[in-house]
């Protein structure tokens, strides 16, 4: 199904002292088509494009998913752990093992239930995916955060695998900011660095620390759902929802505090204030925030010659105002931004698959295809 679509791209400065207001961002009218590829996923939170070009769908509900090439139908995969799917917690991140082709491993994220106490916290896992039998096989638990709470909201999670073997995925605070974020000795709202086969790097920032998981690599973060490798670079950008104002993206370097809630651009959903600081010596300042908040989804960094509009930029999906916001960098730096595919929909995941086609996974739409009309 063919969909016609007007882009728009307009550079806007940005610094991250200066706030995004997305209804300053004008339209360029660049012609595209989005074409639907499923509409048989309701909540589709992260997605992989395997080397045959079918599609691996995390459904939010508690499902993976497998959508063939040329089929708008899916199909379920079996053999997942027992996921507690409440609220924003369920099946999350997914990524693909950078040798998949032999070894046929994949790595999800969930809201798990296993632990003591009641509730549920983010778990990250490893699997083989056995496609003749449409199976997952041999689970490796790889990291499940603890202090379980009954608390639906906040748990990351996605997963970004950099150029040199380290594997790193993201937890929330679980909405309680006061205590989780900027405590070391709690596992939630921080993000985490691992090897492939999910051993901890000997050089991670606090391995050695008393009753510190040794995983950490950042930490002060509040619900960090972006997280990708600027291929310009090789460095970790990520981002997170603000409460009221101040969605931020991030430079995600070893050790460092990004400052929630201490500092912060945004408010509290009543509009009253729970920090007067928007910085601080020893936290990092985002790199851009957005202020009111877009809820930022996925991010994707876009290498495709498909695209010449956005090659080389950075992709963000916006849950609130369903656009997509377009990222001009250079470096690890944000130099403007720009608005595109207005309407699409609650962009809920981006993905450049293997084939050069970018895809956007919608909220009560599934996923489509932004296909390119010269």
């Amino acid at each position: 199904m063919l969909k016609s679509f007007t882009i728009a791209l307009l550079s806007v400065l940005t610094f991250s002292s200066q706030a995004v207001d997305y209804e300053q961002l004008k339209f360029v009218p660049v012609k595209a088509d989005v074409v639907t590829i499923t509409d048989d996923i309701n909540v589709p939170w992260g997605m992989v494009q395997l080397p045959n070009q079918n599609i691996l769908v995390t459904e939010r509900s508690g499902e993976l998913k497998l959508v063939k090439k040329g089929s708008n139908k899916t199909t379920s995969i079996s053999g997942l752990p027992n996921i507690s799917a409440k609220g924003q917690g369920g099946l999350l991140g997914v990524a693909l093992h950078p040798q998949f082709e032999k070894n046929h491993l994949i790595y999800l994220t969930f809201s798990s239930p296993q632990g003591e106490k009641k509730g549920s916290n983010t778990a990250l896992i490893q699997a083989k995916l056995n496609l003749e039998k449409q199976q997952l096989e041999n689970i490796k638990t790889l990291f499940k955060a603890r202090r379980n709470t009954t608390s639906s909201r906040h748990f990351g999670s996605r997963i970004a695998i950099d150029n040199k073997g380290y594997l790193y995925f993201s937890v929330g605070d679980r909405a309680n900011r006061d205590v989780n974020p900027q405590d070391l000795t709690k596992d939630a709202g921080k993000i985490y660095r691992f090897h492939l086969d999910g051993s901890v790097p000997k050089d991670n920032p606090f391995i050695n620390q008393k009753d510190v998981s040794p995983a950490i690599y950042s930490y002060g973060h509040r619900n960090p759902q972006g997280l990708a490798v600027n291929p310009e670079t090789g460095s970790i950008w990520s981002h997170e929802h603000g409460p009221r104002g101040g969605d931020e993206i991030n430079l995600i370097q070893k050790g460092l505090n990004y400052g929630w809630p201490v500092v912060s651009y945004g408010i509290n959903y009543i509009g009253t204030k729970f920090t007067e600081l928007t910085e601080k010596e020893g936290m990092e300042p985002p790199l851009t925030q957005w202020t009111p908040s877009i809820a930022p989804s996925d991010m994707v960094f876009v290498t495709s010659d498909k695209y010449p509009e956005l090659k080389g930029k950075l992709l963000v999906g916006s849950l609130k105002y369903h656009f997509i916001s377009v990222i001009n960098y250079q470096g690890d730096k944000v130099i403007s931004q720009a608005k595109a595919f207005k309407n699409i929909g609650r962009v809920r995941s981006l993905m450049q698959g293997i084939d050069g086609y970018l895809y956007v996974g919608i909220d009560g739409k599934g996923i489509v295809r932004l296909q390119p009309s010269r």
